[in-house]
């Protein structure tokens, strides 16, 4: 009479023909799949990846009635900040709104929920929109983000 040990689980031989968690970024669903799991797992790296040396971002600032950008590495430093002061991320990307493409750029327009759970009482939802312009790197074939353009509620 066996037992079976919860801690070391039998392999699972039912693994099925889904995608890998990180993507190639050879098409543009590979930006938004290496996306999802660098907030899932807070992973700077993949994260960085996603972006070009001269990517933008731009929020509105509505207190203050004027929009605010910066570059990669302040985007790289509010990233990081975000992962280490969080207990969990669920990023959920809906329909894309508006999507344009040609062989080397993109600008997509997707909407999105991200619960950002600081503690189990410290909980926001955000809803909204990601503008992006997305380049395609020709030697690499590789899709990266070079501006982002925020279109959320927070």
């Amino acid at each position: 009479m066996g037992c079976t040990n919860p801690f070391a689980p039998s392999f699972d031989e039912n693994i099925g023909d889904d995608k890998p968690p990180i993507s190639d970024q050879k098409d543009i669903n590979g930006v938004f799949q290496n996306f999802q799991y660098s907030y899932t797992f807070k992973d700077t790296t993949i994260y960085g990846q996603l972006l070009t040396q001269d990517f933008i971002f731009t929020y509105r600032d509505y207190d203050q009635g004027f929009d605010v950008s910066w570059g990669r590495d302040d985007e790289m430093r509010t990233t990081l900040g975000l992962f280490q002061n969080v207990q969990r991320l669920d990023l959920v990307w809906n329909n894309i709104i508006l999507l344009t493409q040609d062989s080397l750029t993109a600008n997509v327009v997707r909407s999105f929920n991200l619960t950002i759970i600081f503690n189990p009482t410290d909980v926001i939802r955000v809803d909204g929109r990601v503008n992006l312009a997305l380049r395609k790197n020709p030697e690499s074939e590789k899709w990266q983000i070079a501006r982002w353009l925020d279109e959320s509620n927070f």
